[in-house]
């Protein structure tokens, strides 16, 4: 079995960015994808307009080249996911095909990624941004989206919270593996110290979401943000899901993914599986495990190597009168949950507080097609649960 730290170093999850790409992502795919690049650059003015359909149902049918390496690849998913979506959704009523200028290549990428041909986190988040300053750290004011549907401050900084989160959340991700490695060696001071890491990266975290209203409208991101980030599974708009053009792995058939949603953010899982949060079996466990097919991998193997490593509450279990070590990871758990409390109250003000106009934007429904104040309440009040008395 690979090492744990093996998956902090080859597995591309980088303690100072966590599971941000370990380099920053490219700008530009070359050559003969630069009609990708020219359609890009114009679609926030096509969807404005309202000629992006006609545009895309334009592009030619141009491959992925076999000879792209990660960063390239990466690149042309978040390219062909914003076609994809723009083109779904870009429109008064939702559409359920996608042309073959978009749908192939899409599909193709996808599969070198290991993930489905759909808008998923890691392309609207992870590989959607860029440093003013490169010798600047990444963090809010120094970092800007490579790419949008409408533009503006809101769609701007609703996607770079996230992506300040995710490199703060590096510390967390690297004291955890050495948590688990210092379990397996019984030093319950160094537990306790690496959990005190945890708990600093999660405060951080925490400050970074509490800054989400300051240039984010609820109204703003309801009506211009959320309406193109929507999948096509549970969908009330698109029952059938989609249609994906000329792929022929698909047989003609419609397919239903998910839409992007923060649960296809790695860093919560992992703080669940490295603290022995679990969650109850009931219809809402299946989604959490299906949003794993949205990530990269790589993320998903950094998951599962915490939920098999060594159990951190055992060991706090086991050791419970140490006062230091349980109260070390009482404040983890109570941080988790405050995380997952601002996110519920979130939620809240930016969707279910908004007056629904179509089904195509539905209250009552997430991006990621669940009833989605159920879902986060529910693991809000599960996290809690966990506290070591």
């Amino acid at each position: 079995m690979m090492a744990k730290r093996d998956y902090l170093v080859g597995g591309q999850i980088d303690p100072e960015r966590g599971f941000l790409p370990s380099s920053d992502p490219i700008q530009r795919v070359p050559g003969e994808f630069a009609v990708w690049e020219e359609t890009a650059r114009d679609l926030p003015k096509l969807l404005a307009a309202g000629g992006a359909r006609s545009v895309l149902d334009r592009l030619p049918v141009v491959h992925p080249d076999a000879d792209f390496d990660d960063g390239q690849n990466r690149r042309a998913m978040l390219l062909l996911s914003y076609f994809g979506h723009a083109y779904v959704w870009g429109g008064p009523d939702a559409i359920g095909r996608v042309p073959p200028g978009v749908a192939i290549p899409w599909y193709e990428v996808s599969q070198r990624l290991g993930r489905p041909p759909v808008l998923s986190y890691a392309s609207y988040a992870l590989d959607n941004w860029r440093r003013l300053d490169p010798s600047d750290p990444i963090e809010l004011g120094n970092i800007v989206l490579l790419q949008n549907f409408l533009g503006g401050m809101d769609e701007e900084w609703f996607i770079l919270v996230h992506v300040a989160i995710e490199a703060k959340a590096g510390r967390a991700l690297a004291a955890m593996v050495a948590a688990q490695d210092d379990v397996a060696r019984d030093r319950p001071g160094e537990v306790t110290r690496r959990l005190g890491i945890m708990s600093e990266s999660l405060q951080a975290m925490y400050e970074i979401l509490l800054r989400m209203p300051e240039r984010c409208d609820p109204h703003i991101y309801y009506r211009r943000v959320r309406p193109y980030i929507h999948g096509w599974k549970d969908h009330p708009a698109l029952p059938e899901g989609v249609l994906y053009e000329g792929v022929d792995a698909y047989g003609g058939r419609p397919q239903k993914f998910r839409g992007e949603t923060g649960a296809q953010s790695s860093i919560v899982p992992s703080l669940d599986a490295a603290l022995g949060i679990s969650h109850k079996d009931d219809p809402l466990r299946p989604y959490l495990i299906e949003m794993r097919d949205y990530m990269p991998p790589e993320h998903r193997r950094f998951i599962q190597a915490m939920e098999t490593g060594p159990a951190i509450r055992q060991y706090v279990l086991a050791h419970k009168d140490n006062g230091p070590l349980r109260e070390a990871y009482n404040q983890c758990v109570d941080l988790l949950q405050l995380f997952r409390s601002t996110h519920l109250e979130y939620a809240r003000t930016y969707i279910q507080k908004q007056s629904q106009r179509s089904q195509q934007n539905p209250v009552e429904v997430g991006t990621g097609g669940t009833p989605f104040i159920a879902y986060l309440k529910k693991h809000r009040d599960e996290t809690g649960g966990h506290k070591i008395a």
